[in-house]
């Protein structure tokens, strides 16, 4: 079967009520989209969780290794990173209970999203949060 994202209504239901994004893939270079984009969220107001190996900070925050590390509630996990490291992210999603995953544009993994939906994640894939928050802000 295959994956069909939320209606654009549902994507902008979940903006408005989320708050805190961690960042799967997130780059410290400033000009690499994932870098990017989450600074425009974090500039309409969000807080961004940095999520990559090596520690620091980025964009203020401190950078977590695993979502496991992460201390505080989560409302979207956003994913950037290549589609074969999809899975493991969506398995500890669902381990952790976490409400929501976004495979961002041009992350696509049918399978994953389907899988993630099936156990409860609201879930979009190959959509850009930007994009849509700035559509919703219209």
């Amino acid at each position: 079967m295959a994956f069909t994202n939320p209606s654009l209504d549902q994507i902008h239901t979940l903006l408005r009520k989320i708050h805190t994004i961690a960042v799967i893939g997130i780059s410290t270079q400033p000009n690499r989209p994932s870098h990017r984009v989450s600074a425009a969220m974090q500039s309409y107001g969000f807080r961004i969780i940095p999520v990559r190996p090596g520690g620091g900070e980025i964009l203020g925050e401190p950078v977590y290794g695993s979502l496991d590390e992460i201390q505080e509630p989560i409302d979207l996990v956003n994913i950037f990173r290549a589609p074969k490291h999809v899975p493991p992210v969506i398995d500890k999603s669902i381990e952790l209970k976490l409400p929501a995953i976004w495979l961002q544009e041009g992350v696509i993994h049918p399978e994953a999203a389907g899988y993630a939906r099936n156990a409860g994640l609201f879930t979009v894939m190959d959509r850009c949060i930007y994009k849509d928050y700035v559509e919703l802000s219209r």
